[in-house]
């Protein structure tokens, strides 16, 4: 009996360009440098295109994506291998339309990125040298032609014939990112033999809500295997066995163990914040009756109880939507993810633990992989200890239906959802992003109807998100299925902020609010929103490439480095509205990025503060459009390609901690009566509040401290406050200390600055935060020298510590030469409370600090 045994097939590869052209002369083959890889990182390592991330040259290679390319591979078989009874060849992915050839004989076509094949070539194989090619077609142009025969159908981003390809959809271009169509083996290609191999293992938990633990495992094998039997073993993370079943026939090709611990035994997981990440394995062996092992695979799991809870509130309208582990609620705080790089196959594991690192220092407990890119690498599930909201592969697009991709759609659905199963991070399918809404926006979907064939509507995808998708989710495994991002009910507009999860765009995109009005566009889950920022000026030369006439905001280069719609305009106004700006290029990265910072962690402290305990869950989760950029660019992410994070990332990490202090202040306009518009008073409302993302009230002390910015007045008051567990608590509501009540429109207030603080018993700070009169552009600043502002490098030259006799706003820190990693950025100082900020990498260089009011603008 044959044993299951995979080789991956990795040296030899070499690709050519199909009739000659730009890439390769005709007939000319080019060894590849890496593999799996893609043309574009192939010409780009040759040397025979330009860096496309660099200057305009993205649209210098736009050949490439429209061009065909062949790859070739000849292998070795040995007489072991060739005696097999079975053969295959196993593609992982390949990019995207494929025809595939062995040994001359045609074995496969694909259509589809997100799909593995398999291909039996028993038949073909030869002892000794074998040849696989593998003739790629370019996906832009049999795109187009799919569009001819089916049809032009309505999106957002990138080119309509997309609808009709599988393909990650940011390759087309969207407004973060360029269009650069890849193609070629994107995944790794492998020789199976085998006689018999399992070709599912399928491992379920129910934890029930007393939190004891009950396993099934299903497994399946590729044929019938009479006398054949199964081991099942769960083994903790020191590989010692904690139960096993042996001598499961397997002789109809198919068998079930089943397990049951009661509480305690197992240790459960819980996202990073609430608990350990213990990690397990079911270990199962296939065997003949004789005992020779046929095939063996390990799955690692873990296990949690989640719901996905949409139950009444107690004093508002609609439903939660939140998320329960192990049954504890849990406010998500997090980022979307975009494809970390135009080119796929130049990440690596290193660079996947790296951003996901970035995530858990920064506070952040969930991830959403958002529904216009690729259906992660198993790297990235394996490491992500945060909890994930997963998208299917359909974003921003009004998607067809017919027979033939909605077969591709089903096995793609089929085969994701198996592989993403075991995960326990992933507590969410959505079926795509924003394609209801774009469906509302031309008017074509009927909330009414819920019973149609959609297939025959124009809306035709409905069948999708409504049909297929649920129906494979369910089959296959235990996760709740969402029908879209955003989605509120079913019957309700995905707008309706009292259901389901939101996308919030009104700030930036749709009717432009002040950002200090996300507490008036909140919802129950708000899954999308964003503000621009430049990423840090490094990046920005990057890009630039030493074209000094280039090195302004309005530049071809720098616009062709933000792909946003309008973005000019959007950026001004949000600038104008709120800062008295300069327009050099390194100040313009200040502003952008101060902005983007004050305008994030506004949203997360006002919708942490709605998330105020069991049956009042008024905002359940933020997730900030994005964490991270596929080039380098302008965008909405807070942290650039180059993984250097703006200072939105850190303003939004104070607001993600677990103790935190939040303040508004607004003014409210009494009038005389009800005649006179001349005669009223104007009084301004400070409210303080704090919130506790732990599981124990804490109790600690709030001190508030008041600033003039243009005297020497201050005023302080203390109390002693009690945070309630996993919720906001309301401190403080009165009048602002030191701002007279004003009766004319003319009398300009005082510029009061407000410290809180929340300090435990010791005296250590829990949380601080500053509130500021805005708009900051009417702020009039003192003078440099009057502020009392020190930088002090430390000893250990790899910390500053900052301190002022001034209050100051939004400081960000650098120094000459190559990057530091700094601790903190976009931080408020007050006098009485320095702060002390690592600079790994400084080496006790100089340290330069911008803020508001410091001379440029």
């Amino acid at each position: 009996m044959t044993m299951s045994i995979t080789r991956s097939l990795t040296p030899d590869w070499s690709f050519t360009q199909v009739g000659g052209g730009r890439g390769t002369k005709n007939g000319e083959w080019l060894a590849v440098s890496q593999f799996p890889t893609t043309v574009h990182v192939e010409l780009l390592k040759a040397e025979r295109i330009p860096d496309p991330f660099l200057g305009l040259n993205e649209w210098e290679v736009q050949w490439v994506g429209e061009s065909d390319w062949t790859f070739k591979n000849i292998f070795e078989v040995s007489a072991k291998e060739l005696a097999a009874v079975n053969v295959d060849l196993v593609f992982d992915g390949l990019d995207t339309f494929a025809s595939v050839e062995f040994n001359g004989h045609k074995i496969l076509d694909t259509k589809n990125q997100f799909i593995a094949y398999r291909a039996p070539v028993k038949q073909y194989l030869k002892l000794g040298a074998n040849e696989l090619v593998i003739s790629f077609s370019s996906a832009f142009l049999k795109g187009r032609e799919l569009e001819q025969a089916h049809g032009k159908l309505h999106l957002w981003n990138g080119d309509s014939s997309r609808l009709h390809v599988r393909k990650a959809q940011y390759n087309y271009g969207w407004d973060w990112g360029p269009v650069l169509m890849t193609i070629g083996p994107w995944k790794p290609i492998t020789l199976h033999t085998y006689n018999v191999y399992l070709t599912d293992v399928d491992v379920r938990s129910d934890v029930s809500e007393a939190l004891d633990v009950g396993i099934t495992v299903d497994l399946t094998l590729s044929e019938k295997a009479p006398s054949g039997l199964a081991s099942v073993a769960l083994k903790n993370a020191q590989n010692s066995v904690i139960l096993a079943e042996s001598n499961i026939k397997v002789d109809s090709g198919s068998a079930r163990a089943e397990f049951r611990f009661s509480r305690g035994v197992l240790e459960l997981w819980y996202p990073v914040g609430f608990g350990k990440q213990p990690l397990y394995t079911v270990e199962v062996i296939i065997s003949d009756s004789e005992g020779n092992t046929l095939d063996t695979k390990i799955q690692r799991v873990s296990f949690r109880r989640v719901r996905v809870v949409q139950e009444p509130l107690v004093d508002q309208e609609g439903l939660t939507f939140l998320f329960e582990v192990n049954n504890i609620r849990i406010f998500c705080g997090g980022s979307n993810w975009i494809p970390a790089d135009s080119f796929l196959t130049t990440l690596t594991p290193g660079r996947y633990r790296a951003w996901l690192q970035l995530l858990v220092n920064g506070n952040q407990n969930m991830v959403r992989v958002w529904g216009g890119g690729i259906y992660e690498y198993d790297v990235f599930y394996d490491i992500c200890d945060v909890l994930v909201w997963q998208d299917f592969m359909f974003g921003c697009g009004q998607y067809p239906a017919y027979d033939s991709f909605l077969k591709l759609v089903e096995l793609e659905a089929e085969q994701n959802v198996k592989r993403l199963r075991h995960h326990p991070s992933i507590v969410i399918f959505a079926g795509n992003n924003e394609d209801y809404q774009l469906a509302e926006s031309i008017n074509i979907v009927d909330y009414s109807d819920e019973t149609s064939d959609f297939r025959k509507t124009k809306f035709p995808a409905r069948h999708i998100y409504e049909r297929t998708l649920p129906s494979i989710v369910q089959k296959f495994c235990d996760i709740h299925y969402h029908r879209s991002s955003p989605y509120s009910a079913p019957g309700t507009v995905t707008t309706d902020k009292t259901l389901g999860d939101l996308h919030q765009w009104n700030v930036w995109h749709g009717s432009q609010e002040p950002w200090h009005n996300w507490d008036l566009l909140a919802g129950r889950f708000v899954s999308e929103f964003g503000m621009e920022g430049y990423p840090n000026i490094r990046t920005v030369d990057y890009w630039l490439a030493g074209d000094k006439s280039e090195r302004h905001p309005q530049s071809r280069v720098n616009n062709n480095h933000n792909k946003a719609d309008g973005f000019e305009r959007r950026l001004e106004l949000y600038l104008v509205e709120n800062f008295k700006h300069a327009f050099d290029m390194d100040s313009y990265v200040y502003y952008t990025q101060i902005m983007q910072a004050e305008t994030l962690a506004s949203a997360y402290r006002l919708w942490r503060r709605n998330w105020r305990g069991k049956g009042r869950e008024h905002t359940a989760g933020a997730l900030v459009w994005q964490i991270n950029d596929c080039w380098p660019t302008t965008s909405w992410a807070i942290v650039d390609y180059f993984m250097r994070p703006k200072p939105a990332y850190f303003a939004i990490s104070r607001e993600l901690r677990q103790y935190t202090v939040g303040m508004t202040r607004k003014e409210k306009k009494t009038f005389a009566n009800d005649l006179s518009a001349a005669q009223f008073t104007i009084t301004t409302v400070l409210e303080v509040w704090g919130t506790n993302g732990t599981l124990s009230e804490k109790k600690a002390k709030l001190e508030v401290t008041c600033f003039d910015l243009r005297s020497s007045w201050t005023e302080q008051f203390s109390k002693d406050i009690v945070l309630a567990p996993n919720a906001s608590t309301e401190l403080y509501s009165g009048d602002l200390p030191g701002q007279p009540v004003r009766t004319k429109q003319s009398e300009v207030p005082r510029a009061i600055i407000v410290s809180a603080r929340l300090l435990d018993a010791s005296g250590i700070v829990l949380g601080r935060s500053s509130n500021w009169p805005e708009p900051f552009k009417f702020i009039n600043f003192p003078a440099i020298k009057d502020l009392g502002f020190s930088v002090k490098t430390r000893s250990d030259g790899e910390s500053v510590e900052l301190s002022t006799q001034k209050p100051i706003k939004g400081i960000i820190l650098d120094a000459e030469g190559e990057d530091v990693e700094w601790s903190n950025q976009a931080i408020d100082l007050v006098p009485g409370d320095p702060q002390i900020v690592k600079a790994v990498g400084l080496k006790g260089r100089d340290v330069k600090a911008r803020f508001l009011g410091d001379g440029t603008a």
